[in-house]
């Protein structure tokens, strides 16, 4: 049997009250405020299942749910200059803006989704239908399907193939 000594610990000094005598000349470090600039945040437990669809414009999130809500609506939240976070909450009865109170609360159960850069959250929507929550979250900018002046032939912009140019001397 090999028994080895114990390593040598340099620079580190224990004193009667259990601190390290290096603690006062470290930095004290600091939490960034957010790393991703872009998250969603549905009404579910952090350990729902849902199904996450990515397609050419849109991200899709679908979750079943055992709650029953009438109407839900996707709220773009600014939490820092560059900061977006979407959170879905339930609209009481006849009252649009209903929901919105409590928006700035820090709810830590939650299910979130770190988006990409290229999602649009302002513009995302959800939907309830039969037990399924469904939020939308399109990406890209304004000009995914507009038209382009191909001298009628009726070609869109995925057609063309605009966005790959490339040149050539």
């Amino acid at each position: 049997m090999r028994v080895y000594p114990a390593p040598k610990r340099r620079g580190i000094s224990v004193t009667a009250g259990g601190i390290g005598g290096v603690a006062g000349r470290q930095k004290k470090l600091r939490r960034l405020p957010h790393i991703f600039s872009k998250v969603l945040e549905l009404p579910l437990g952090s350990d729902a299942e849902v199904a996450v669809h990515e397609g050419p414009t849109t991200f899709r999130f679908t979750a079943p749910t055992e709650e029953v809500w009438d109407e839900v609506r996707a709220h773009a939240i600014e939490i820092h200059p560059g900061v977006m976070k979407v959170v879905i909450r339930d609209v009481a009865d006849g009252d649009p803006h209903a929901g919105e109170e409590g928006l700035d609360e820090l709810e830590l159960d939650r299910w979130r989704f770190r988006l990409p850069p290229c999602t649009r959250p302002a513009l995302a929507t959800a939907h309830y239908v039969g037990g399924l929550l469904i939020v939308t979250v399109p990406k890209g900018g304004d000009d995914l399907n507009d038209d382009v002046d191909d001298g009628g032939l009726g070609i869109r912009n995925g057609d063309l193939g605009i966005g790959r140019l490339v040149f050539v001397q």
